[in-house]
């Protein structure tokens, strides 16, 4: 194949992972730097469809991409979607609280409003907060993430959580804080259409390539330094 891998995501600020696209729809971060090592090693130009999230899995199965590579957490709900590639990331999740809030563990957010994406490993975790008023996302819009942001920050919900890797920009905002971490190595894959093995069998070892000789493994430094590797 030599036509364009036509991939799909939001068009959103989430650094390190990715910003909104720039002139001639450049991207940069993590996920765009990846994706662009497996695009090379395909020796195919990349290009990126910019999607609401909830419309990932409808533009993947109605082939208008090839691909969706979207901080997209391997779980049993997508693979009833699509298949997957072997993981190219591998994060923890987070719960982000109103800076001065008296949150330390899942117990202190009993009766408390927690936000995260409708059908995301995040909601899954959520949902396991004894006592936790869950407040579900929906992903139709360009910038989910900052829609529970800008509702954190508002008072409407109480805390959000998320992959740890997002929160890393918010360190220095006097607005937020991270409450806490629980260690779920959610794994990222990249999703395929399960009527074409073929393309997750091309993405598949095309990333299983970069990741052997370093080259994930050095824009994961470049974008992520404090975060350990996790595939090495």
């Amino acid at each position: 194949m030599t036509g364009p891998l036509r991939l799909a995501c939001i068009d959103a600020e989430a650094p390190p992972l990715f910003g909104r696209a720039g002139a001639g729809g450049a991207r940069h971060g993590y996920e765009p730097d990846a994706a662009a090592l497996v695009a090379d090693e395909l020796g195919r130009p990349l290009e990126w469809v910019f999607t609401p999230w909830a419309e990932f899995y409808p533009a993947l199965r109605a082939h208008e991409v090839d691909a969706v590579w979207c901080g997209q957490g391997i779980t049993a709900a997508r693979r009833r979607q699509a298949d997957f590639t072997r993981p190219y990331a591998v994060f923890n999740e987070s719960v982000l609280v109103r800076r001065g809030e008296d949150v330390a563990s899942p117990r202190d957010l009993r009766g408390r409003r927690v936000a995260a994406i409708g059908g995301s490993t995040n909601l899954a975790l959520a949902e396991t907060f004894e006592g936790a008023l869950v407040v579900p996302f929906g992903g139709g819009t360009d910038d989910v993430f900052g829609d529970m942001l800008a509702a954190l920050r508002a008072g409407e919900v109480d805390a959000v959580v998320d992959d740890d890797v997002v929160f890393v920009p918010l360190g220095a905002d006097p607005a937020f804080s991270v409450a806490f971490t629980v260690p779920t190595g959610n794994r990222w894959g990249v999703a395929v259409a399960r009527d074409r093995p073929g393309t997750r069998e091309a993405i598949d070892a095309a990333l299983a390539a970069v990741i052997s000789d370093g080259r994930l493994g050095k824009a994961w430094r470049t974008w992520m330094p404090d975060l350990p590797y996790p595939l090495a």
